[in-house]
């Protein structure tokens, strides 16, 4: 794959899984809430939407990187960071991915049970979190103006 097609394919596909788990996350508490199999299930699919996506993200990210290395602001320090927080959070994603694709298995055809949706809702808010972070990491390679502190650029 081209360098410059994957850093495009990268950032643009940085945004799904960020997005997924943020509306499986309002779709399973809602669907739990009402006791909706319809919402629950559309929730837990974004979820194994993010573990999917997040394993062609991974690994474009190095391709990515390289594009973007010697640029005017960037950051090698924040890169770094970004790349281990990026590591941790695919693990995350694709463990959510795996969980939701079990209950949809295990619980096909009827009401997820109040304590796997509540056990998965837990999960997203901590996954919601490292998708969160390694995505705002990833932003403050080259964007200067959003670092919350001024790293060195090398």
């Amino acid at each position: 794959m081209n360098p410059l097609t994957a850093a495009h394919f990268h950032l643009a596909l940085c945004h799904v899984p960020i997005m997924a788990i943020l509306f499986g996350m309002g779709w399973l508490a809602f669907g739990v809430w009402r006791r909706s199999l319809d919402i629950q299930k559309a929730a837990l699919s974004m979820f194994v939407l993010a573990g999917v996506l997040a394993v062609p993200l991974y690994l474009t990210g190095g391709t990515a990187a390289g594009v973007v290395k010697g640029l005017p602001g960037f950051s090698d320090h924040i890169l770094e960071q970004h790349q281990a927080a990026a590591g941790v959070t695919l693990a995350g994603c694709i463990v959510i991915g795996i969980a939701a694709l079990a209950g949809l298995l295990v619980f096909r055809g009827r009401i997820i049970a109040n304590w796997f949706g509540i056990l998965l809702l837990a999960a997203a808010l901590v996954v919601g979190g490292l998708v969160t972070w390694t995505a705002n990491l990833g932003g403050q390679i080259r964007h200067s103006e959003i670092r919350a502190y001024d790293a060195q650029t090398d």
